[in-house]
């Protein structure tokens, strides 16, 4: 028998609540009981997002809102200014390119911030450039920028603000109508606890300016389209009915531990895990700007990445992530969002400290769980989420 723990950033566990709601018999979507649903939903998300603005749920992965960040902002020829700092800041460009749309790319080394100074000098040079396209959390670096202060520099231009928050919303602190973000990009499996398949979107007044403007081709990521139906509690195409019933549950969730509690807790984790890497004689990818919501070490080059996420994974039941590109087989990813408590984090390093002792590793065996023990012991923290 072998029992399974998933703490890879995406998708991360889902709790029961969401699990047994989305078994119960299926709806149709063009009911009132499914539009109080829908509704419902969108207000939870507003909490989470901390906005006012438009929200709209789409059925896809994250990718498809990215995409049509793009289609519904801009027109062939325009210039988007794109941070590339991880694989996910990169296909912003990747999508801008499909588009025709020019992107003015700053490339960052991964595993370090962009410059909020570096985006004001691509503004001062570009200043027809109608948007920039930055991250939240870089997924595959584990690096959180300053969108707080990227909102500011933005905010005094025309061009707009769009962040990939897809594995940062739920995950760390984001505000996005104080810190002046103009288009958010989230996704269901992360801190939002719930299986692949939705994809959220908020708009500011100010993008709606550029909407009106765009004549990129789109259709069933229409912004008008989703707007005209969101303003009547519907949507314009069929929804993914039982994932949004499971999202209402987990935002529920979300409400009662509070937005700041949740935060908290993740913060909590990610020291343990930051903690117990160091204990370990591992080093951190991101340690001038890490994440709360995915930890990324370093390894040995004597140790084989790829071999130590299999074997956590295949022998132990203790899933994680590789790193990414050219990251492969030299960083691990351990994930500290979404429907987990300390006890997953303790189980980790402990499945971690045996296979890195079981490939050579030279180190006290039971460090790393020891120097997040005692994280955990600073605080009290119950099994609830």
């Amino acid at each position: 028998m072998q029992k399974r723990y998933l703490l890879t950033p995406g998708p991360t566990p889902v709790p029961t609540e969401s699990l047994l709601s989305m078994a119960k018999p299926i709806i149709h979507h063009r009911t009132p009981q499914f539009k109080e649903i829908l509704k419902e939903a969108v207000e939870g998300l507003r909490y989470v997002f901390q906005a006012k603005n438009d929200i709209f749920i789409f059925a896809s992965s994250g990718t498809g809102a990215m995409e049509s960040s793009i289609s519904n902002l801009l027109s062939a020829g325009d210039k988007a200014i794109v941070i590339r700092g991880g694989k996910f800041g990169e296909r912003f460009a990747e999508i801008c390119e499909a588009y025709g749309v020019t992107p003015v790319n700053i490339d960052v080394e991964w595993g370090k911030p962009v410059s909020p100074e570096d985006i004001k000098r691509a503004l001062d040079e570009n200043k027809d450039a109608k948007a920039v396209y930055t991250t939240l959390c870089e997924t595959s670096t584990g690096v959180v920028n300053d969108i707080r202060a990227i909102g500011e520099i933005v905010a005094k231009t025309d061009a707009v603000l769009v962040v990939d928050a897809i594995s940062g919303l739920g995950s760390v602190e984001f505000k996005t109508d104080d810190w002046k973000v103009d288009i958010v990009i989230a996704g269901s499996q992360k801190g939002l606890m719930i299986p692949p398949g939705l994809a959220f979107v908020s708009v500011s007044q100010k993008a709606w300016k550029l909407i009106e403007a765009s004549t990129l081709p789109k259709y069933y990521f229409c912004y008008k389209a989703a707007k005209k139906s969101a303003d009547k509690d519907d949507t314009p195409y069929t929804p993914a009915v039982s994932l949004i019933i499971g999202l209402v549950e987990a935002l529920k969730i979300i409400k009662v531990d509070t937005l700041e509690g949740v935060l908290a807790r993740h913060k909590r984790m990610a020291q343990a895990l930051k903690a117990a890497a160091g204990a370990l004689g591992l080093e951190l990818l991101a340690p001038d700007a890490p994440s709360d919501a995915v930890t990324s070490i370093k390894l040995p080059e004597t140790i084989d990445g790829a071999k130590l996420v299999k074997t956590m994974r295949d022998t132990y039941g203790v899933g994680i992530a590789g790193g990414q590109a050219q990251l492969k087989g030299k960083i691990i990813r351990i994930a500290s969002m979404g429907f987990m408590t300390q006890w997953d984090i303790i189980v980790a390093i402990s499945c971690l400290e045996i296979v890195l002792k079981q490939m050579g590793h030279k180190f006290d065996l039971g460090s790393g769980v020891k120097a997040a023990e005692e994280i955990f012991a600073e605080t009290k923290e119950g099994a609830s989420v």
